[in-house]
């Protein structure tokens, strides 16, 4: 039996990630890709939700390396049945904040620097009390957190769960407009159209026209999800 939970996401802090850089600005775009959305809410490396991996990828307790394991530590939630949407804005502000480094050694030589750092910038955030909303896909009921943290400054967000009633199965083509990870998609759907939303590490699509199965609801008009689904990380 299939279980969908329609999450909300209210932001307590302002959002920041780096969708895009142009020149000295660094953009949050109003989308929370699905990978950060996993890792946020304690899917990976869970020993609650049966996904732990392999010791040499723990994720737990220490990460060795500041280099990405989507393979590794999303496969087990393939293998446990549970998958997350990316996350769409239902309403948002953006504020901006201007940066600087600066350095506080009481001697400094000047020297050429041997590294590109840029001196200051400014960057585009999502602000508090902006609201996001996702799906979670599982086999198998779930318990997901009320408080997670996201972005690289680690924001603090509410997380407010709504179980779905039971969703019917129709095949046929459909319009999708929540946003779609096209790898996990492309390969069991025939996908006919789409906007693309740029963004790390893969790019996102929405209002996605497509061919294949997929889940409705009874009092719910317009939410039409996608029946196979899975994470892929090859094209």
């Amino acid at each position: 039996m299939v279980f969908i939970y329609h999450c909300q996401i209210e932001l307590h802090d302002s959002l920041y990630y780096a969708t895009r850089e142009i020149g000295r600005l660094y953009e949050t775009e109003p989308i929370i890709h699905n990978y950060a959305l996993c890792y946020a809410l304690g899917l990976v490396d869970s020993q609650i939700y049966s996904t732990t991996v392999a010791e040499e990828h723990s994720y737990r307790y220490f990460c060795p390396e500041q280099v990405p394991k989507y393979e590794e530590h999303l496969t087990p939630l393939n293998q446990q049945e549970i998958y997350v949407t990316p996350a769409r804005s239902l309403n948002h502000c953006s504020i901006l904040n201007t940066w600087k480094y600066a350095n506080n050694n009481y001697h400094v030589e000047m020297e050429k620097t041997q590294k590109n750092i840029p001196s200051f910038g400014r960057a585009k955030e999502i602000a508090a009390e902006s609201r996001f909303e996702f799906f979670v896909i599982s086999q198998k009921e779930l318990k997901l957190p009320k408080w997670i943290r996201l972005g690289k400054w680690m924001s603090k967000a509410e997380v407010t769960v709504e179980p779905l009633p039971k969703p019917k199965i129709a095949e046929g083509i459909f319009t999708c407009t929540h946003p779609l990870n096209p790898l996990d998609v492309m390969f069991t759907n025939q996908v006919i159209s789409y906007d693309v939303v740029n963004m790390p590490p893969v790019s996102l699509i929405q209002n996605v026209k497509m061919q294949g199965q997929y889940y409705q609801f009874d009092g719910i008009q317009n939410l039409k999800i996608p029946v196979r689904i899975e994470y892929r990380f090859r094209s």
